[in-house]
């Protein structure tokens, strides 16, 4: 993949996966630094991870003082924390049984194989859901990656707009979690398989700001090399400079084992949005 020549000039924003609160939150606090005068949808380039994917989407085709207006409307409660704990436990016994990232991606991608055909009926409803997510299905001007996993060969694969890929659909294929969703002749998983933020394709662009629902946190034994400060050595070792704003402490009862109730997205997008004007003064520094 191709890299900018490192120039103070280039920044790249890294928008994480969390689920459903996580991209609430995020949106949040890219409204609350745009409203504060720091306005970070103006990066060169921008990397989005499943939940992150959608919310870059969304804010490549969106202003995002509207965005965070429709994101804190209530929506009536639809708790999921058991399909979140299952998926969990099922991450955890698939880590325990697997030797290194590479063997842990290929067990996801076989699991995946092996549930409903992605041919099925909810191939179409789910591409259904996230194309209503964002209203501009275009790819942006402005450099834009989303990661994905094959599921066939689970090697990691990033989509841009030269890949001849629709953007709804490598939106879809980025949050897909485990579910196997098909572009063409071939499947695809959750781009947070590969990395939970895949800060690391911003190298070679000299600021790096990322914004990480979970915190950076990784279920995978640190010696993988997966987790976010990982991939922040990685950019500081090629020159890049680095700033990393996550959810406080006080929020994290909105995150992790509750990332898929929508009823908390109105809460995360505000706590988001709250933080976003405390940190704009520093990110607008860093930012420039």
């Amino acid at each position: 993949m191709n890299t900018p020549s490192l120039s103070s000039s280039s920044r790249a924003l890294v928008l994480g996966g969390g689920g459903s609160t996580g991209n609430a939150w995020l949106i949040g606090i890219i409204a609350g630094l745009f409203d504060s005068g720091v306005d970070v949808t103006s990066a060169d380039l921008t990397i989005g991870t499943s939940a992150g994917a959608t919310a870059a989407a969304q804010i490549a085709g969106a202003n995002p003082s509207e965005l965070y207006a429709a994101t804190v409307v209530p929506i009536p409660p639809r708790p999921s924390r058991g399909s979140v704990v299952d998926h969990m436990d099922r991450m955890h016994r698939l880590i325990a049984a697997s030797s290194d990232a590479a063997e842990l991606r290929r067990r996801l991608a076989a699991s995946a194989l092996d549930m409903a055909a992605a041919d099925s009926p909810r191939q179409e409803q789910w591409r259904e859901m996230v194309s209503v997510r964002f209203a501009v299905h275009a790819w942006p001007e402005r450099r834009m990656l989303l990661t994905a996993v094959d599921a066939e060969t689970a090697e990691p694969v990033v989509f841009d707009r030269d890949s001849g890929v629709d953007l709804v659909d490598a939106v879809a294929a980025s949050c897909s979690s485990g579910f196997a969703y098909r572009i063409g002749d071939r499947r695809y998983i959750d781009g947070g398989f590969r990395r939970n933020e895949n800060a690391d394709l911003a190298a070679g662009y000299a600021k790096v700001l990322v914004l990480p629902p979970f915190g950076g946190r990784a279920l995978t034994p640190p010696a993988w090399g997966l987790q976010l400060d990982a991939q922040v050595a990685e950019l500081g070792a090629g020159g890049s400079e680095v700033l990393v704003v996550s959810p406080g402490e006080e929020t994290e009862h909105l995150f992790f084992e509750n990332a898929m109730d929508v009823s908390l997205r109105a809460p995360a997008a505000e706590a988001g949005y709250a933080q976003g004007r405390a940190v704009a003064e520093g990110v607008g520094e860093f930012w420039g």
